[in-house]
């Protein structure tokens, strides 16, 4: 295995500059799906090279399943730092899978709860007899759900009112939902992913505005829109979920459309600072992709010949 199988740990730190980056020069769209994609693929990465890690500390506990001759000092020298690093990765990967299991229990006891209590509304749209104003999209399939507060819809003027729908609604079309939740589960299993936690919780937001601007052609009211819950509203029941008032940067926002559309790119001109940076990135999840297949193809020949020893 050899030191590549920390590299998938310390790798996420090469999608830094992009997280930075592609939220102000590139469309959210794309965006998003390349800062998901990145994050999802890196954090599998480092959570592989984390239990084979553990498999190296649990080596010598009694009991294990491994074969007897995993004790061989052949065998064992061909795995590095098992004394230390593979002690460190056992707790270490407990606190992954726990808060992990956290994330996705509370994102599906959210969505059941909220279901449960709008059962008796129409669906499309609930409208929530509540002086507290919020509004945030529900996914559930062929239940997907607006759900908003006659609190909010009091102090927007009925303009506003057709933005917020549709920047729900674009939530909802695009599956945002499950972006956020691939970006949580990310920043959980690894720290080094937190900034692009952080981007993809902006660019799927700043998506939806630009959907909504589209479908009400109008820019400026979707910004009066996004200033307007911005503040009074409170924020969706999770993080999961997206809403027009999710945390962050909304001036940012606001000013982004009071701009021109931003252009769709699939990919950045490699020439560009975001075009490096994208590529950089890319490189960075394919070199962390390859370690972790290359740390396990070596962990499973050590386990192969130690059967025979």
């Amino acid at each position: 295995m050899g030191v590549f199988v920390f590299l998938p740990l310390v790798l996420p730190l090469t999608a830094w500059p992009v997280a930075r980056l592609a939220e102000q020069h590139l469309h959210p769209r794309t965006a998003t799906r390349l800062l998901t994609a990145v994050a999802g693929v890196m954090a599998l990465c480092s959570t592989l090279c984390l239990a084979l890690l553990m498999v190296v500390g649990t080596a010598q506990l009694p009991g294990n399943p491994l074969p007897d001759g995993w004790s061989d000092p052949e065998v064992r020298a061909a795995v590095p730092y098992d004394g230390v690093a593979g002690r460190a990765a056992i707790p270490a990967l407990a606190v992954v899978l726990v808060v992990c299991t956290r994330v996705v229990v509370r994102h599906h006891l959210v969505r059941r709860r909220a279901r449960r209590a709008l059962a008796g509304h129409d669906r499309g749209v609930a409208v929530v007899p509540d002086t507290v104003p919020y509004a945030y999209a529900l996914p559930g399939g062929d239940r997907d759900r607006v759900v908003v507060t006659t609190g909010l819809l009091g102090v927007l003027t009925g303009p506003e009112r057709r933005a917020l729908f549709a920047h729900e609604r674009a939530h909802l079309a695009a599956r945002h939902h499950r972006h956020l939740l691939v970006a949580q589960l990310a920043a959980r299993a690894n720290p080094f992913l937190l900034p692009l936690r952080t981007a993809v919780a902006y660019s799927t937001e700043r998506w939806a505005d630009e959907d909504a601007a589209r479908s009400v052609h109008d820019r400026r009211v979707v910004a009066r829109a996004i200033g307007k819950a911005a503040l009074v509203s409170r924020a969706a029941p999770a993080p999961t979920l997206a809403g027009l008032a999710a945390p962050g940067p909304v001036p940012r926002r606001v000013a982004a459309l009071l701009r021109p559309a931003p252009t769709a790119h699939s990919w950045p001109p490699a020439g560009t600072g975001i075009g490096l940076a994208a590529w950089a990135a890319a490189v960075g999840t394919a070199v962390s992709a390859m370690s972790s297949a290359n740390s396990a193809v070596a962990m499973i020949r050590i386990l192969h010949d130690a059967t025979f020893l």
